[in-house]
């Protein structure tokens, strides 16, 4: 008889431990549901911005083609001074 006592105690011990992994295994499963939906919604928020950015930026074109500004002109000249600021802060640094 005793070794159907240790028989059961080890079918319990393995049956506890089978509950605590699918315990873990639903945690999981809402942890990446909950993820998911987050990927989701700031995918849709994502879009929202660059259509907003979007409508700005046809905006500014016109603004900038009704005074006779090169907007891409401007941009870029804008780009590369703070690259060059960029480079600059890197040299003061030490990292060059």
């Amino acid at each position: 008889m005793v070794g159907l006592g240790s028989t059961a105690q080890k079918l319990q011990t393995v049956a506890e431990r089978a509950e605590k992994v699918y315990e873990r295994m639903n945690k999981l499963r809402e942890e990446v549901e909950e993820t998911q939906q987050t990927v989701d919604e700031t995918k849709q928020r994502v879009v929202a911005v660059e259509e907003e950015l979007a409508e700005q930026r046809a905006v500014l074109d016109a603004i900038a083609e009704e005074h006779d500004v090169d907007a891409d002109a401007v941009a870029a000249e804008a780009h590369i001074e703070e690259a060059e600021a960029d480079e600059d802060e890197g040299t003061t640094n030490g990292d060059n």
